[in-house]
């Protein structure tokens, strides 16, 4: 029995070689090095009726095509084209850079592949027809850098036979960076993604986990954004157009209607997505100029004034029929209608950029893989709607019968569509001046709520309450007035300015610390020299992505960069803003150049111009957060 296993062994092991040393010439001759050993690394070299004749294979430059270019100055893509019946083992691919080079190749990021039984390695993950490996690279030296990348790669035929260890070079050329270079980033003990930033860690797991597995996580990752204050003004548009009818609501219709507006949400969303993921053109940050806003701002002031009912204004008759029937009809009529709100607030209402969508974004860029990417982005955004789509439906059991009631219901949205039309205006005008509008919403609010009525003695306890809130909201409207002549520009803070007009609050040195003040620079050159001029004097830089309509950033503007904390902790450093408001051809030139899909976004540059990915931030973080992040980087940057 022994001897009968080790003769079987010498056979398996003797066919095992045959095949690599009958190609062995076509391959050379073919300009392809192989290496490696044939009896540990060639799996299923006896499989099938083909062993016999190699020469009914194709040739390996034939059977698997290797092409490599560079994307950008950190980026380099190997591709192979793979022939039909051919397959690409995952693990068996290498990349190096020959000799001593000052760019390495960071961690490779994969597609995903497909998975198969194998006789010896048991399940195994395979390309078939073509794949595309991403390299970042980690660079110490700018400039133009030739470099000669060095692959390794092994396949097998589906009808049994396997090639040994393919090895093949190919001279490139790495572009100069100028000067803004990413640093190396580490992934030390603690295993693949740590020292990445929070969406290149995601971008990573979306490479590597499973389907399922991601498009669960994502759709987790929607139910948290659902909450933030990029998706919250949806919820008065959704419930204009279910009340919108002016009828009594059934629970079916109001989930339908939600259902309509949550789907045509999260399809944009998915494609706006995908097309700046791949093209580099992000169709949420085309919308966001002063005439569609305020196109929009006034479509909601449109459909609020229908809800109040107030179309019997001075204008000819067809026209007011028109309008009214145009505004009822997308307030709530048709589960089209609902399909154009939600498309339309996908594109308008929350251009967003958090951490998981940067993610999702980065892996499409990297991989071109835009089937599971969408997928990926479909997920977070239905994880966005289904707070959405509950909120509506409960509409059917929540909203009160046709009446009175029904009335202040209709009145008390259309304020609601009101608010969020100011909303989208504070992103294209002057901050006194969306002061001065949401002081002159709370003071007409109030004035129907009969603040300033005469209350008679006999009046309900509904009643004086209802006078006491009016009045509240007077007063507040009163203070934002004040605010604005002061210059004031924040509507939870209005006073603001007079207090820093009289110098703050004495006795504390750091509450009295102004505010830290970011160089405004423009463009990759702009960047570039401001970073390295820090550099020649020794400095540290933080570089802020801005945008005025861009609602996290002035989340991060009034709560984060305003903290004493985080004023400490960014002392050491030189603070420069990219403003990309416009987002002309110089501010798309500078988000490709950093791979970014808009803002806010925050780098940090060492004190020789080389930033810190690992500490590269996107989306909101909050004063505690930012200020421990921001003194750690520091810690890195000198």
């Amino acid at each position: 029995m022994y001897a009968r296993g080790l003769l079987r062994y010498f056979s398996l092991l003797f066919l095992a070689v045959l095949p690599g040393l009958l190609l062995s010439m076509p391959a050379h001759a073919a300009g392809m090095q192989q290496t490696g050993s044939l009896f540990s690394t060639v799996p299923g070299a006896n499989k099938g009726p083909g062993f016999a004749n190699p020469e009914a294979f194709l040739k390996p430059d034939q059977a698997f095509i290797f092409t490599a270019e560079v994307r950008d100055p950190a980026t380099v893509v190997a591709r192979w084209v793979i022939a039909d019946g051919y397959y690409l083992y995952q693990d068996k691919f290498s990349f190096k850079f020959k000799g001593e080079t000052p760019v390495a190749i960071g961690e490779p990021v994969f597609p995903k592949g497909k998975y198969k039984e194998d006789e010896y390695f048991g399940r195994m993950e395979v390309y078939y027809s073509q794949v595309e490996v991403v390299l970042p690279l980690q660079r110490q030296a700018d400039g133009r850098l030739p470099v000669v990348l060095e692959v390794r790669y092994q396949g097998c035929a589906e009808k049994g036979f396997c090639y040994p260890p393919m090895k093949q070079s190919i001279e490139l050329v790495i572009p100069e960076s100028g000067g803004l270079m990413p640093a190396a980033v580490t992934t030390g003990a603690a295993g693949p993604g740590a020292g990445l930033p929070e969406q290149d860690r995601i971008a990573r797991s979306l490479a590597t986990d499973s389907l399922w597995l991601s498009l669960l996580g994502f759709f987790g990752f929607g139910l948290l954004l659902a909450f933030t204050p990029c998706v919250l003004p949806m919820l008065p548009i959704l419930s204009s157009i279910i009340i919108g009818q002016g009828r009594q609501v059934s629970t079916r219709r109001a989930f339908l209607l939600s259902s309509s507006y949550v789907m045509a949400m999260a399809l944009t969303y998915t494609a706006a997505g995908v097309t700046a993921a791949l093209f580099g053109s992000n169709l949420q940050i085309m919308f966001q100029n002063p005439w569609v806003l305020g196109g929009f701002s006034a479509l909601f002031v449109l459909l609020a004034l229908s809800m109040f009912g107030l179309y019997q204004i001075q204008m000819p008759a067809a026209l007011q029929t028109r309008l009214a029937a145009i505004s009822q009809r997308q307030a709530g009529g048709t589960y089209v209608g609902a399909g154009v709100m939600g498309l339309l607030s996908a594109l308008i209402v929350g251009p967003c950029v958090a951490a998981p969508l940067a993610g999702i974004l980065i892996y499409i860029g990297m991989t071109g893989d835009a089937w599971l990417g969408g997928l990926s982005l479909f997920a977070l955004s239905m994880g966005m709607g289904v707070p959405l789509v509950l909120f509506g439906a409960s509409a059917g059991k929540l909203l009160p019968r046709v009446g009175p009631w029904m009335e202040i219901i209709k009145n008390i949205f259309g304020v609601m569509l009101l608010a969020v039309a100011i909303w989208l205006l504070e992103r294209i005008i002057p901050a006194p001046l969306t002061l001065l509008l949401w002081a002159a919403l709370l003071i007409i609010i109030a004035v129907y709520m009969g603040a300033f009525d005469r209350l008679d003695r006999e009046a309900s306890r509904w009643r004086r309450l209802w006078k006491g809130s009016g009045l509240v909201m007077s007063v507040y409207g009163v203070i934002l007035i004040v605010g604005a002549a002061s210059g004031g520009d924040d509507v939870l803070q209005p006073l603001q300015g007079l207090r820093l007009a009289g110098g703050g609050a004495p006795g504390n040195v750091l509450e009295s610390r102004p505010a830290p003040e970011f160089k405004q620079v423009k463009g990759l050159e702009g960047v570039r020299r401001e970073v390295m001029a820090a550099a020649a004097r020794n400095q540290p830089v933080m570089v802020d992505f801005y945008a005025d309509w861009c609602i996290d950033c002035k989340r991060m503007e009034k709560r984060t960069f305003s903290d004493p904390r985080v004023r400490e902790s960014l002392d050491r450093m030189v603070l420069l803003q990219a403003d990309v408001t416009d987002n002309d051809p110089a501010d798309q030139a500078l988000l490709r150049q950093f791979g970014l899909f808009g803002p806010p976004a925050i780098l940090f540059f060492d004190n020789q111009g080389n930033e810190l990915r690992q500490y590269r931030l996107v989306g909101f973080l909050d004063p505690e957060a930012f200020s421990g992040h921001a003194r750690a980087a520091l810690a890195n940057m000198i």
